[in-house]
């Protein structure tokens, strides 16, 4: 990958999507969200990683998924209160619960490991949009960096404050009412992060992909499964396309003309590619 290139020159080069693989590649013994994670992410052949950043008392930045403390370090207290020193002794657990010897790892380490190999999709950019800025430009990984936060008006005007050169992907729900205003208020936004219940929704249609393209920004889906009880990408899915069939779930997506998946099988969805590119 050529930072030096725009990412829309990038994704024109590629030909195919680019691969998001959400919190690295994990299971089995590796927790998500780790430096083994996203080496294995590496490997696999990621053209981006996703990362969840959130932050210790005592103002250190860690990537982990706020919230879930309770599963990954079987804690009830919140990275959030907790000083670094604390967040540096505890052990993650695998998937069976079971300590392992993996660590939280530092914003810095995980920033320093990816450098200009692959595209960062900074998530939970909005804790902190002053503090991890700072963090993203003394690692030297600006161009690499896409980040996103809500569409609230503090986290953008924050953006605008902090981040104004960086990649940014607003979520837009069924309907894009948002990447237009966003481009015109001085905000460098690369596409849209499109999140459908329906394959009716408008932010899926043909037409808006389309002129999306048009625009030169880019569409970014999600076959990743977080909550099934929240539907963002209307079935199409790593589920059905691992028990089903690969063209129910990944082909439906990139007959659409996607130019992000953002999945938990990185491997598998590369040779689903890769073979119906071979047909």
């Amino acid at each position: 990958m050529d930072f030096n290139k725009s990412i829309l020159e990038n994704r024109k080069e590629k030909g195919s999507p680019f691969l998001v693989a959400h919190r690295g590649v994990c299971g089995a013994n590796v927790p998500c969200n780790t430096i083994a994670a996203y080496k294995i992410a590496l490997t696999q052949g990621a053209d981006v990683v996703e990362i969840d950043v959130t932050k210790s008392k005592d103002g250190q930045f860690y990537v982990f998924h706020p919230g879930m403390e309770h599963v990954f370090l079987r804690s009830d207290r919140p990275i959030s209160e907790m000083d670094s020193s604390e967040v540096d002794a505890m052990f993650l657990v695998n998937q069976d619960s079971v300590r392992t010897s993996y660590k939280v790892p530092k914003l810095a380490e995980v920033l320093a490991l990816l450098k200009d190999k692959v595209y960062i999709n900074v998530d939970k950019f909005w804790i902190d949009v002053e503090g991890i800025s700072n963090e993203i430009r003394k690692a030297g990984v600006e161009k690499q960096v896409i980040v996103k936060t809500h569409v609230d008006e503090k986290s953008l005007e924050n953006v605008k404050k902090y981040a104004p050169d960086f990649m940014f992907v607003p979520l837009v729900w069924g309907k894009d009412n948002i990447t237009d205003k966003l481009k015109e208020d001085g905000i460098n936004v690369i596409g849209a992060e499109v999140l459908f219940g329906k394959e009716e929704d408008d932010c899926i249609s043909d037409e808006y992909i389309k002129s999306m393209h048009e625009k030169g920004r880019l569409i970014w889906v999600n076959s990743i499964i977080y909550n099934e009880a929240d539907v963002i990408s209307a079935h199409r899915t790593d589920d059905i396309s691992l028990y089903d069939h690969p063209d129910k779930g990944w082909g439906w997506l990139l007959d659409k003309n996607v130019d992000f998946i953002q999945t938990d099988w990185l491997l598998m969805l590369k040779n689903y590619i890769a073979e119906r590119e071979n047909k």
